[in-house]
C-alpha cells in the first residue's frame, strides 16, 4: 500500500494561474524524488457545512477558492527521505530568483500524512 500527503489550502481566486504555475515547481520536484503521483484540485463544487467545512477548516475568505492536493508515495520511508531532500533544496525557497512566488496563505494550509488502509481499483 501507499502513503498519501493531503493538503487543504485557500487561495485567491484571482491567482490561479499562479497556483497552477506554483504547483508545477513543486510537483516536479515530488516526482523527481521518488512520488508516485501528484494530484492538485481547484474547488468547484466547496459546500458550506453546519458545523464544519473544507472553507471554514482553511479560514476561506469570499475572495478565495479552496484548493485539495495529495502526494502519492510508494511507502512514508520514501515520503520522509523526500521531505527532507526538500527542505534542503534551494528550489524551496521563494527568495531564490527562477521560484514562483507562493500564491497563498501558507499559515492557513492544513496537511496530514495519510497511511492507505484501503485502495480501492476497477
Amino acid at each position: 500500500m501507499s502513503y498519501i500527503d493531503g493538503f487543504v489550502i485557500a487561495v485567491p481566486t484571482a491567482n490561479r494561474q499562479q497556483f497552477i504555475d506554483h504547483a508545477r515547481h513543486f510537483d516536479a520536484m515530488f516526482l523527481e524524488l521518488g512520488a508516485l503521483r501528484v494530484v492538485e484540485g481547484w474547488g468547484d463544487d466547496v459546500p458550506d457545512g453546519k458545523l464544519t467545512d473544507f472553507r471554514r477548516a482553511v479560514q476561506a475568505t469570499a475572495d478565495e477558492t479552496v484548493a485539495f492536493s495529495w502526494v502519492e508515495w510508494p511507502d512514508k520511508a520514501t515520503r520522509d527521505a523526500a521531505m527532507k531532500k526538500m527542505r534542503e533544496d534551494p528550489r524551496m525557497d521563494p527568495a531564490t530568483p527562477g521560484n514562483p512566488p507562493i500564491p497563498f496563505d501558507g499559515k492557513r494550509m492544513i496537511f496530514g500524512g495519510f497511511e492507505t488502509v484501503v485502495d480501492v481499483k476497477p
